[in-house]
């Protein structure tokens, strides 16, 4: 059984991981460890102050007949809104190839209290980010999404540090604790900064397995994350409604002289700035 206090939230660095039989089908990337408890007041947050905004940002994913392939292709990244300063900055939808209605990505309450220029420019390319198609929970992660048709400044150089979350539900779950809560957690992580890109998945309709993924700045702001109590609170939810799971940790780079990002596997150090 797994402990409610280790268990796994896809925003943290670290994590307890037990019997993670989903490792027979992706390749093994965690280096396990034990989080602290946290006691702050702020935990106790009560999930009725969510707005009916906030609350469509954080919708709990579901997958029956009546998903056609269009919509599973197109989820909407959760993109953290950007400082006061930068608000002039933002794609409009029906330029850049970024799309109106229902596939636009969707933004935080919180915005996040700084960016770097480069950084700047890939919030901007990942309004078109997305899977490349339905089986993108069991593809490897450097697979799974259009990384290489983002496009940024073709002199800009810099890396970020992504954390991928691969999982597969407990039948008959409760989602809605689990997503509400999972929305304090990323408006906390936003406030803290760092965090760039927020996406989850729908669960595969015959596995049963999802992928969610973040990007951030640095590693230092993800590992900065583990402490917040939203994302503790979050952890603990987590433990009675994941049969598997496993955390993934990639580096994410633009080089200087191409447009396109790579993504490699993360071999230690630090990420980022």
């Amino acid at each position: 059984m797994v402990d409610v206090q280790t268990a796994p939230h896809f925003l943290h660095e670290k994590f307890v991981l037990e019997s993670p039989s989903i490792s027979s089908r992706i390749a093994n990337e965690n280096t396990p460890t034990r989080i602290e408890e946290s006691t702050s007041d702020e935990a106790s947050k009560s999930i009725d102050e969510l707005t009916a905004k906030e609350k469509l940002a954080h919708e709990p994913p579901s997958f029956d007949e009546s998903h056609g392939e269009a919509q599973v292709l197109y989820l909407p990244p959760l993109l953290s809104s950007l400082p006061h300063s930068h608000q002039n900055e933002l794609p409009v939808a029906g330029q850049e190839g970024v799309e109106p209605g229902k596939n636009a990505p969707l933004r935080t309450e919180t915005h996040l209290p700084s960016i770097d220029p480069v950084s700047l420019s890939l919030h901007r390319a990942l309004h078109k980010f997305k899977p490349l198609d339905t089986q993108y929970a069991s593809r490897p992660y450097g697979e799974a999404f259009n990384w290489s048709t983002l496009e940024l400044p073709i002199d800009e150089e810099r890396e970020w540090y992504c954390v991928a979350f691969r999982s597969k539900r407990k039948p008959g779950s409760e989602s809605a604790p689990l997503y509400e809560q999972d929305r304090l957690a990323h408006e906390e992580a936003v406030h803290r900064g760092g965090l760039i890109m927020y996406w989850y998945g729908v669960p595969d309709p015959k596995t049963g397995l999802n992928l969610a993924t973040c990007v951030w700045q640095s590693r230092k702001f993800a590992l900065a994350a583990n402490s917040g109590p939203q994302h503790i609170l979050a952890m603990r939810l987590a433990a009675a409604s994941f049969a598997e799971y496993r955390l993934e940790r990639y580096v994410l780079k633009k080089e200087r002289g191409q447009t396109g990002l790579t993504v490699y596997p993360y071999n230690g150090g630090e990420v980022g700035w």
